[in-house]
This record gives structure tokens, sequence and C-alpha cells, in this order.
């Protein structure tokens, strides 16, 4: 069919797509970067009509977010509670998979609801749950263990242990069901060569699964570079939480608490920034392992 025959019905199907798109995405990012580029001048004692009105300044916005030092240690302290995170969670979640998928394996299907049924539990939901359950003058488990789960030093363990109950799931559903997708045809030659159980799982699964597992990683750095239910539940149960833990809550701070929306909105465009970099640098480093490029 050519061009001139389509008629207007390709960009009548488009439209909603780019409504959406353009209303909840595009919008908001550009009202956010002209609001990074503007700050309140005041005049005077800042009292009487004109004495407030918002300027200009470029790039000062983002000048300031970048020598911010709440910032950097907020992005420090996520950086040492990603690596913890990512390495259990995903570690687990391909453990998980692999033996949900395995020949031997006995009640799978109760098994896959119970690894899943976690991630179905709101963030704030789980979190409280787990913050009672470090309170000393309610949790059990201070019965059993003489540990202080929200001190200054371990405070960020139970925030992980939060991020891993509830995340593990998701991503063991993402390797199980590529793992589903693999002829059966090469686990039974495997077996016929004389490969053991363990052997097909190292050599021929986790090869095929290293996409996904590439996959899951990305959106994985993403949502802990974005971590905020976890501190900011459990921030009213302890004074080791500060309200600048992670670079999320110090946007939060400064939009909603001090009422900088300007400071904000520079911020929140540099830890976009950020995250981008870091995805993308991962991805660039491991694709050519992982997806067989150059």
């Amino acid at each position: 069919m050519k061009r001139s025959e389509r008629g207007p019905w390709p960009y009548l199907f488009l439209t909603p797509a780019i409504v959406l798109f353009t209303l909840f995405l595009a919008v908001p990012i550009g009202y956010t970067v002209y609001l990074a580029m503007r700050r309140t001048k005041v005049s005077g004692l800042g009292l009487g009509r004109g004495a407030r009105r918002e300027v200009f300044v470029g790039f000062d916005n983002f000048a300031a977010a970048l020598a911010d030092t709440e910032l950097w240690s907020g992005w420090l302290r996520v950086l040492g509670y990603g690596a913890l995170v990512l390495v259990v969670m995903l570690g687990l979640a391909l453990l998980f998979a692999l033996l949900l998928d395995s020949a031997r394996v006995r009640l799978a299907r109760f098994s896959r609801i119970a690894i899943f049924l976690p991630y179905a539990v709101p963030g704030v939901a789980a979190t409280l749950l787990w913050g009672f359950l470090y309170l000393p003058s309610l949790s059990p488990i201070r019965d059993v263990l003489d540990v202080d789960f929200l001190g200054a030093t371990t405070v960020t363990y139970s925030m992980a242990n939060v991020a891993v109950w509830g995340g593990v799931g998701f991503n063991m559903l993402v390797l199980y069901t590529t793992l589903r997708a693999i002829p059966r045809d090469l686990y039974e030659a495997a077996r016929l060569d004389g490969a053991s159980e363990f052997q097909i799982a190292v050599r021929v699964k986790i090869p095929i699964l290293t996409p996904a597992i590439v996959l899951t990683t990305v959106f994985s750095i993403i949502a802990t570079i974005q971590v905020f239910t976890e501190p900011t539940t459990l921030r009213p149960l302890t004074n080791t939480i500060s309200s600048t833990w992670s670079p999320l809550m110090k946007v939060y701070r400064d939009a909603f608490v001090t009422g900088d929306l300007y400071s904000a909105a520079a911020t929140s465009i540099v830890i976009a920034a950020i995250s981008l970099v870091l995805s993308f640098g991962f991805l660039r480093v491991v694709r050519g392992h992982a997806f067989r490029e150059g």
C-alpha cells in the first residue's frame, strides 16, 4: 500500500500514545527543566507587591546541586546499599529460578507463588511490616538475636533486607520465564553427554540466561538509585536515618519541606543524568558478552 493510500488512520491510532507521552512525560520533564533554571529573587524585606519575583539563573542551580555535599553523601550511601541489594537479590532470584526449572523440583507452582507473593505487597506496607519487626519493643526477632536492626551500623542492612524480600520474586519470575522458553532438547542432549544437573545449570542455562540477567540488573540499578520508600517509611522509627539519606529524599526535602522547588528540580535532573550514565555504562560494559556484539 502506498503512503498516500494509507490516509490518517496510522496517525489516529498513534494519537492516544502521543497524547499520554506528551502530558505525562514530555511536559513534566520540560517544566522541571524550566524550574531548574529559575530562582526567586527577593527585594528588600520580601514584603509588598513585586518584592518576590522569579528570575532566570541559567545553570546556577545545577552548579549548586553538584557542589552540595549532602547530595554526594547520599549517593555514597545509596551505592553501598545498592551493591548489597543487587548481589543478594539477583543471586537469590537466579538460584530460585534454576531450582524451580529443575527436573526434580516438587511443589513448583506453590513455590513460585510463595516466592513471588512479597512483590505483590506495596512497598510502604512491606516496609512498615519489617519496621515493626525491627522495633525492640515489638520484635520477636530481638528475643533470639541481640541486634539493633535500626542502629547506625545496621540500618542499611535492614533496608536492604526489605528491598531483597520484595524484589526477588519479580526478578525470579523474569528469569524463570526465560528458562521455560528454552527448548528441552538442549537439556536432554546435555544429559546424554553425561552432564549433571549442576553442570547443565552452569554451562547451559546460565549462558542462555545472560541477556535476561542483564535486563533485570539494569532495572534493579534504576530502582536502587531511586530508593525512597524504605528510608522514608523507616525514618519515624529511628533517628539514624537523616532527611537526606538518599538523593531522592533530598529532592523531597527541598521541594516540600524547605519549599525550594528550583533546587529540587535541578537536583532531580542531576539524579536522572547519573542514573542514565550508570545504566547505559553497565549496558556498554556487558553488552558484548551478553548479546554477542563486537
